[in-house]
């Protein structure tokens, strides 16, 4: 290191009142932003000055973080990081001088500060209790630029900036926390009022976004190796409903391990479908699993439009509203589960008269717009005589190899119900009478195709109602109507 020539000290009482001004400086910030701002202020009414950093230390992960930087009286972009041991000032916890570039190793410039241009340099350690957390760096391109009394003037700048970025530190700290108390509190009444997990995604989302200071967040849902956009909020957003194939990357660090993954660069992860690297042109993203029970059902991510390494606090703090979500998509699924209960014949597995009325009033809205509707009912002959002669389990075994037949020739626009005891209703969207009557001449062909009923004889009468605007009001009449020809064929079957 080639230390600065000694000259004559200023002053000590300009050396009070500068530091006096600067305090005051410092404590009129208020934000991080306006404070390293005041601190490069400072810096350039003390001593000669071209260029300026300051870098935040984090010596668990040795990463230095360039937080303000200006170079020639143009700001740069913050975020750049560099291996914090690089630094002499940060690895020693003492000051470094160079007085004409000879020693280079000595300071580091990161990205383009680094030139030929540079000459004189000063770089300071901000100590804090014993404890390095950044440095401050000055440059020129004049040799011979600083004297001792300039490094000694700045050292005291220097912990003076120190003791003030730890209290603004500490302070935004607990005003992170407070907003971190307040977003789980308000995710906690949406989970404990409303069964919409959509909208509790979305909080949990936009949370992300405000506590991790990100420009986007999103929840993925995965099922059969595929991932689905559930919620996505911020900028150029991933649309809602945007399906793609897990790759094998992701699915093992999250699906298998259960862990968090950092992508450093989006737009340049080969391991990333293309559908999900063309929505950004660069930045970072992290993900983190969200399980349910001991399984993983989605992730929640949260991404920068530059790139950025996220802290374990990004990681914690995700992994917390992660656990919000997770309680949303559980409740989701239990709700969805009693849902279905309530909707579906215990004995069959087929809609019951619930769900049948439920699904026939929507088709009925749809006829009265124009769309043809017709409806068959069914009934077992003789089921009576059954249940007596041959018992009540054989009775239900019926029933249930009924409920097969009739699932096996429905198609997926319509529904089969069991509307209550022996009886049964198909829904034919799109059906008329004459697609009813095809559609049971292949329900008796598969009765009697059908090993178990076949062998016991079973055979059904039916009824076949359409859907007339003049004459259907809802969901009884239309029942009614089938009703009706179903015992003018009964009769019919006895003359």
């Amino acid at each position: 290191m080639n230390s600065a020539e000694p000259s004559p000290a200023a002053p000590l009482a300009e050396r009070y009142r500068a530091l006096l001004e600067l305090g005051n400086a410092f404590l009129g910030s208020s934000s991080s932003y306006e404070l390293y701002q005041a601190i490069y202020a400072e810096c350039a009414k003390m001593v000669e000055l071209e260029g300026f950093l300051l870098s935040l230390y984090d010596d668990q992960r040795d990463v230095a973080t360039v937080v303000f930087s200006m170079d020639d009286g143009r700001e740069s972009e913050p975020g750049l990081t560099y291996r914090g041991s690089d630094s002499e000032a940060l690895r020693t916890g003492t000051p470094t001088a160079i007085a004409d570039q000879t020693d280079v190793s000595a300071v580091l410039f990161p990205g383009d500060v680094q030139s030929g241009a540079v000459r004189s340099t000063l770089s300071l350690p901000l100590l804090c209790e014993n404890r390095v957390i950044g440095v401050l760096t000055v440059y020129t391109s004049r040799a011979d630029a600083y004297e001792t009394s300039d490094l000694e003037l700045l050292g005291g700048m220097a912990d003076l900036a120190a003791i003030t970025l730890e209290n603004m530190r500490r302070v935004e700290e607990s005003q992170r926390r407070s907003r971190e108390a307040e977003r789980l509190e308000e995710i906690g009444r949406v989970l404990s009022s409303s069964l919409d997990f959509e909208e509790v995604l979305e909080r949990v989302s936009h949370a992300a976004m405000d506590l991790l200071e990100v420009d986007g967040a999103g929840v993925w849902t995965y099922e059969d190796g595929c991932a689905t956009v559930r919620t996505s909020v911020g900028e150029a957003p991933v649309p809602v409903g945007t399906t793609v194939t897990v790759p094998d990357a992701v699915a093992e660090m999250l699906l298998t391990q259960a862990k968090p993954l950092w992508i450093e660069d989006v737009a340049a992860d080969a391991d990333l479908p293309d559908i999900v690297r063309s929505y950004f042109q660069t930045g970072s993203a992290i993900l983190t699993p969200i399980v349910v029970g001991d399984r993983v059902v989605g992730a929640l991510s949260a991404r920068c439009n530059q790139v950025r390494r996220f802290t374990e606090y990004d990681v914690r703090m995700l992994g917390r509203l992660a656990g919000q979500a997770s309680v949303a998509l559980n409740n989701a699924e239990l709700h969805a589960s009693i849902q279905a209960l309530s909707l579906t014949d215990a004995l069959t597995g087929l809609p019951n008269r619930r769900h049948l009325q439920l699904h026939l009033e929507r088709e009925i809205g749809a006829a009265q717009r124009g769309r043809k509707l017709a409806l068959v009912l069914l009934d077992l002959d003789s089921f009576k005589h059954y249940n007596d002669t041959l018992g009540h389990v054989v009775g239900d075994q019926i029933l249930k190899a009924f409920g097969e037949v009739l699932l096996q020739e429905n198609r997926a626009m319509n529904l089969v119900a069991r509307y209550g005891g022996d009886e049964f209703v198909a829904v034919l969207s799109e059906g008329d009478e004459r697609g009813a009557q095809g559609y049971l001449a292949r329900l008796h062909a598969g009765i009697k195709a059908h090993r178990f009923l076949a062998s016991h004889g079973v055979t059904v009468s039916s009824g076949i109602a359409e859907f007339d605007s003049d004459q259907t009001v809802g969901f009884e009449e239309l029942i009614q109507a089938a009703d009706r020809r179903m015992y003018e064929n009964k009769a019919a079957k006895r003359r």
